[in-house]
Order: C-alpha cells, then sequence, then structure tokens
C-alpha cells in the first residue's frame, strides 16, 4: 500500500467519531511497520484516548522505528488529555505522516517542529483538503469562536413550510422526516424559535437516545411552558432558553429552580435577540456544531447576520400557491436580485417521494 492509500484509511478511521467527539476533531490514525499494518485507531469520544494514542496502545513494542499515519497533527497542549506528540516521540517512530496542521493555535505546527527536532521524519499535507473539510464544524469553531450553524428547512415547491392558517403536519413524508433527524445526531444542538414550540410542541431529541443534544430555545419574554415536550427524556441543563431582560426575574427563576440553563441576551433595535452575542456564548459551553430547525424569523436572521454555513431544504412535490402562507425563510429583505443569497456545492437527492437540496452559504470570502 502507498502513502496515500494508508491516509485514506486514517481518514476512513476518522469518520467513525462523526456526531461523538465535539468539540475535539474528528481523528484517525495508523501505524505500518515493515510494510504491514500493525495498528489503527480513532477518537471516539472527548475526554478518551486520542487516535494516535489509541492506536500506539494497541502496537505496544512494535510501533518503534514504524511509520504512523494520523489525519491531524498530534496535540502539543494539555488539555483532557496530555499532549499526544510527546507520547509520539517516545514511542520512537522514524516517520510520520500528518494530513492537515492542527488549526487550533495551541497546537498549529509545534508538533510538527517538535518532532523534526527528535529526528524523526515529518511529512505534511496529504489529503489535507479533504481531512479539513471532513473536521469544518471544528475549523470554524476553533478559528472564529463561534459554532457552525446549519438550517433545516421543510417546504413546499413554492417555498411555503405552513398554510396560511398555520397547519404543517406534515409536509414532507415520514421517511423524509426520520431522514432530517437522523442528521440531528452529527451537530450538539437544535435551535428553535418560540412560535415553533408554541405551535408544534416539538421534543427535539436526536434520533439515536445515546447521543445527548442541548436543546435551545430564543425566547425574548419566556412564553415557553415548563410542560413543554422538549423538557421530557433529557437533562434539565441540557435545555437553554436564550431571553432578554423583557422576561421577569419570576419567569427566569422557575426555569433555572426547573435546572434549565437561562441565557439573557442583549436587544437589537427590532427587538429580537443579538445572534451574534448568543453565538459566542455558546461557543463558550463548548457547543461547537447548531442545527436550527426553525421558524422563519429565525432562519431569516440567522442568515442576515451570517451565521449560517450549510442549509438543508427537504422540499415536498406540493404546492399551496397562497401569499397568505407561511414563507420557508423571512427577513432578508433583499429587494435586488444580484444580493441574493446563494448555495455552493450543491448535492441533491432524492428521498422516496421528496427531494433533499444540501448546499453551503455562499460568502465573498
Amino acid at each position: 500500500m502507498t502513502d496515500l492509500q494508508y491516509m485514506q484509511k486514517a481518514v476512513k478511521l476518522s469518520l467513525k467519531g462523526k456526531g461523538k467527539v465535539s468539540p475535539n476533531p474528528m481523528v484517525g490514525a495508523v501505524i505500518v511497520q515493515k510494510g504491514e499494518m500493525i495498528a489503527q485507531g480513532w477518537h471516539k469520544k472527548c475526554g478518551g484516548d486520542h487516535a494516535e494514542i489509541m492506536a500506539i496502545k494497541k502496537a505496544g513494542t512494535a510501533v518503534k522505528g514504524a511509520t504512523l499515519y494520523v489525519t491531524l497533527e498530534p496535540c502539543a497542549h494539555q488539555g483532557r488529555t496530555p499532549p499526544c506528540v510527546d507520547a509520539v516521540i517516545a514511542s520512537g517512530f522514524k516517520r510520520v505522516v500528518i494530513g492537515a496542521k492542527d488549526p487550533n493555535p495551541l497546537t498549529k505546527g509545534k508538533s510538527i517542529r517538535k518532532l523534526k527536532a527528535k529526528g524523526i521524519k515529518v511529512d505534511v499535507g496529504l489529503l489535507q483538503e479533504e481531512i479539513l473539510r471532513i473536521n469544518e464544524v471544528f475549523v470554524k469553531y476553533i478559528e472564529k469562536k463561534i459554532p457552525f450553524f446549519a438550517a433545516k428547512i421543510a417546504q413546499t415547491l413554492d417555498g411555503k413550510i405552513a398554510t396560511s392558517i398555520g397547519q404543517s403536519q406534515w409536509i414532507t413524508a415520514e421517511d423524509t422526516r426520520k431522514y432530517a433527524r437522523k442528521i440531528r445526531d452529527q451537530y450538539d444542538a437544535i435551535l428553535v424559535g418560540i412560535n415553533t414550540v408554541l405551535k408544534d410542541d416539538p421534543r427535539l431529541s436526536a434520533s439515536h437516545k445515546s447521543k445527548k443534544i442541548k436543546k435551545i430555545v430564543m425566547d425574548t419574554t419566556l412564553m415557553i411552558s415548563r410542560k413543554a415536550r422538549l423538557f421530557n427524556d433529557t437533562d434539565p441543563g441540557d435545555c437553554i432558553l436564550v431571553t432578554t431582560k423583557r422576561a421577569s426575574l419570576a419567569k427566569r427563576s422557575v426555569f433555572e429552580n426547573l435546572g434549565a440553563h437561562v441565557l439573557v441576551a442583549p436587544i437589537l433595535k427590532n427587538g429580537r435577540i443579538d445572534m451574534i452575542w448568543m453565538a459566542k456564548e455558546l461557543a463558550k459551553e463548548e457547543i461547537s456544531s447548531i442545527l436550527i430547525e426553525g421558524g422563519a424569523n429565525v432562519i431569516g436572521s440567522a442568515l442576515k447576520h451570517q451565521l449560517v454555513d450549510k442549509m438543508y431544504f427537504y422540499i415536498a412535490p406540493k404546492i399551496i400557491g397562497d401569499k397568505q402562507a407561511l414563507d420557508s425563510i423571512v427577513g432578508l429583505d433583499i429587494f435586488n436580485l444580484k444580493k441574493a443569497m446563494a448555495l455552493e456545492n450543491i448535492k441533491i437527492n432524492k428521498l422516496n417521494k421528496d427531494i433533499m437540496v444540501e448546499g453551503y452559504v455562499f460568502r465573498n470570502r
């Protein structure tokens, strides 16, 4: 096998950590001795062994003089676990092949220099673009200090999410809704506005019971009921209510006593919550990725503040044809087509009866 094939194997291993390792990156590692792969590893969960440490433990004494293939530069700082680069050096590797530099400034390039200083041959950049794309959530979180945001919309062909009297269940087919729930498992948190909670009373649960997911509600005056279904079958501390000073201290106390996390956000001139402030505060809670699931005003506001990175449109082959029906996105107020928001790197999937359009929000970078 070639260097490329070994790194491809490491990349495939890294994906086993998808949705499980936040706020850490997904990393895979392979150890090769005399042309044979003797051990492999991947980062399974935050606080657990990193990929290269798992592989080193599996290889044992056979690691001396071997080559390590690792998708991301070994960490050089003390976090929840000791610096991986020290373990790599102590293991006696002859060569280390690194897919991409760690974008974390606490490590970026430091481990590479340290390995070279110890006489270890180091090659960097194999499958770099693919590895950084796989870790797009970690890259944004660590570089921008705010979460990676995605928005999910279920709509008709004419862009409606409900009829004029608010009927919305169900626009898309059942198997489409099951597919959309599985997408939740890739994110740390789900975000909705209070109108979505009042209208649909969603559970906002992950697809798999083992997946812990935060539930975030934007609610300027705390109109949410303590009996809302999103509080059921979950740790109250995983429910985050983002409110403002317009909510009384008594109301805040009710939910704080319930165990929910209440964030009091600044209010913008239009009377809405400052989403930029909210994003920074949620990042401090080690929430690195958020899936916005409604409503139209929340998604519109997030787009307007250039927070949204990725979008999932689930489109049912239905037409409502009523200008009073609810639009899927509200609040952008774009009058010049040249300034209309666009998606890039589009993927289109046929989901039985419905269609999913997935893409990234284009920005002049």
